[in-house]
């Protein structure tokens, strides 16, 4: 064993804001009725405390359960995921997951979707507060009532990510959560999740498809085969924010991944 895959079982100090992420050689597998199916394949990277990092890659390569794995809602089969150096065994509000689909109580309003975490880890009452500061941080103060079938695609998003940021997490794990909203919605939600993310300073990783978005709000990209999954390019974005789509730079960068991941 490695001096770094033994620091995933000492724990360390709790940073104040992000949680820095370590994967060590991860692979992992599902059982089918015709045997493993291999989707991880020995996967090593380090997140830094506060970083946004972004996962592109073709559809089904494995990025979406490599997110399960960092949050701990799955184990891999190999290797080892820690967070500040402690390794990851199960979920934990510290790291929490916005998926693709708002999956919000139906017969909730807003604010009570939003309490759900508080109300689970027994701090409702105390913590009460949060939920009022979280409404007006993703701007639904006016929508505190609704129940979700009241709500646009964006704004039952911005229920979800309320749901999420309510919490306080220290690590966001975004499973495409704007894939399925219109141009011009989703513009607009990547501009006030980079702002939110910049007030916070959360560590986060966004699963995305679309290489824009990635170069709009990562700083760092990892760039994943086809399955079982592997990094074969890891990109550091020179870019100030906010970001402009027609920037020379970001131009070339974002043919230079599109080059990367076509087919050959």
């Amino acid at each position: 064993m490695t001096a770094l895959e033994q620091t995933l079982d000492t724990p360390v100090p709790s940073a104040p804001q992000g949680l820095s992420v370590q994967a060590r050689r991860v692979s992992h597998a599902f059982a089918t009725k015709t045997g493993q199916l291999p989707v991880l394949d020995d996967v090593s990277f380090t997140i830094e405390a506060g970083e946004f990092v972004a996962l592109l890659g073709p559809s089904g390569c494995g990025k979406s359960t490599l997110l399960r794995l960092l949050s701990g809602l799955d184990a891999p089969r190999e290797g080892k995921i820690g967070a500040d150096g402690v390794r990851i065994t199960g979920p934990d509000p510290s790291r929490l997951l916005v998926f693709q689909d708002p999956t919000l109580y139906p017969w909730r309003s807003v604010r009570q979707n939003l309490a759900v975490g508080l109300e689970t880890r027994g701090v409702l009452k105390a913590q009460k507060g949060r939920i009022d500061e979280i409404l007006r941080l993703v701007g639904l103060e006016a929508f505190a009532d609704a129940l979700p079938h009241e709500l646009s695609g964006g704004m039952a998003q911005r229920a979800a990510l309320g749901r999420v940021l309510v919490n306080d997490p220290r690590l966001l794990l975004l499973d495409e959560p704007l894939g399925k909203l219109d141009a011009l919605t989703r513009m607009t939600l990547q501009e006030e999740l980079l702002k939110i993310w910049q007030a916070r300073r959360f560590t986060s990783v966004l699963v995305t498809h679309d290489v824009e978005e990635a170069l709009l709000l990562a700083q760092r990209i990892l760039v994943f085969s086809d399955r079982p999954a592997r990094i074969i390019r890891e990109l550091a974005v020179p870019l100030d924010y906010p970001r402009r789509r027609e920037d020379p730079v970001f131009v070339a960068l974002r043919q230079e991944i599109l080059s990367g991941l076509a087919p050959h």
